[in-house]
């Protein structure tokens, strides 16, 4: 009975965390109309930073204290800790600002809708390494390309250009993922998330200096996007995430998150006035439909 408390719990936790990085594609594209998306991107991830640092700090201290230390049985040196983050860092500059420069030119629905097509995309590239995979994946697959069309492609078989951006993006946040899930047994979460932030920041801070004019004039009018990306987006819901993922199902989580997708769509109708079309409706089910089926777990018959 305990055991289930704690997995509706958890599942509760993932679903908050979806809910938040969903509404955030609605705080991008706010942002975006006052700010540049490199100055965007340093201010929310120097927050995100500055917010979990005093976590790992904290951490620290309480291993120190009671005696014990958790990344003994990490693999990883220091030296080694500090440049795999600083990669993970380098991809999640690339997957952001791609993301963010891409709803300048989309609406929050398709922006989220197409970022969360990593849900399937991990699987499949996991497939053509090697990895075994089910029907499931390619059913999840067809599904999810089906739902891309009705979002993105319109007159002449033609992509728009933010939607285009958004599916790179996608391409870079798989990527990310399977770059996280390598480094996750060698390194501590929090140190993980430290580095790359603080190297996702650092690198959009040269950006916007080398190719946005006067970057960081729009801070104080674009000041809530920021707080909410840097801080709900970023701290708080990262941090949900982790404390869920203890005792979460793997399946029930990449499920729920994957929700954050319907919340970007509804986000944007909701708050910024963006249009509720048939094509979002169809759309957006269709690769919802696809992003769950390609994560059940096929059932297993019993000896």
């Amino acid at each position: 009975m305990k055991f289930f408390k704690a997995l509706l719990k958890a599942d509760g936790l993932l679903l908050i965390t979806a809910i938040i990085w969903g509404f955030s594609f609605v705080a991008l594209r706010s942002g975006m109309k006052v700010i540049g998306p490199f100055a965007y991107s340093a201010a929310r991830f120097a927050l995100g930073t500055l917010s979990l640092l005093p976590l790992l700090i904290l951490a620290k201290r309480q291993a120190a204290k009671n005696g014990a230390d958790p990344l003994s049985a990490m693999t990883l040196r220091t030296g080694p800790k500090v440049a795999w983050a600083a990669l993970a860092g380098v991809v999640l500059f690339a997957a952001a600002n791609l993301q963010q420069i891409g709803l300048v030119y989309t609406t929050a629905g398709n922006a989220g809708f197409i970022t969360s097509l990593f849900v399937i995309l991990v699987p499949v590239i996991r497939f053509f390494h090697g990895k075994s995979s089910g029907i499931r994946i390619w059913i999840g697959a067809a599904l999810a390309v089906t739902g891309l069309y009705f979002l993105s492609v319109g007159s002449g078989f033609r992509m728009a250009h933010g939607d285009i951006l958004e599916l790179i993006a996608a391409l870079f946040w798989t990527g990310h993922i399977l770059l996280i899930n390598r480094l996750a047994t060698r390194m501590e979460a929090l140190e993980i998330a430290v580095g790359q932030f603080a190297t996702c920041s650092l690198l959009s801070f040269i950006a916007a200096f080398l190719w946005e004019p006067t970057p960081f004039a729009g801070v104080i009018p674009a000041a809530i996007p920021i707080l909410y990306g840097g801080l709900l987006s970023i701290g708080v819901a990262y941090t949900l995430q982790i404390v869920a993922q203890k005792t979460a199902h793997p399946t029930h989580a990449s499920i729920i998150l994957s929700m954050q997708a319907l919340f970007a769509g509804v986000g944007g109708v909701l708050f910024i006035n963006e249009p509720l079309t048939l094509r979002l409706i169809v759309g957006g089910f269709l690769m919802l439909a696809g992003m769950v089926i390609s994560q059940l777990v096929p059932k297993v018959a019993k000896v």
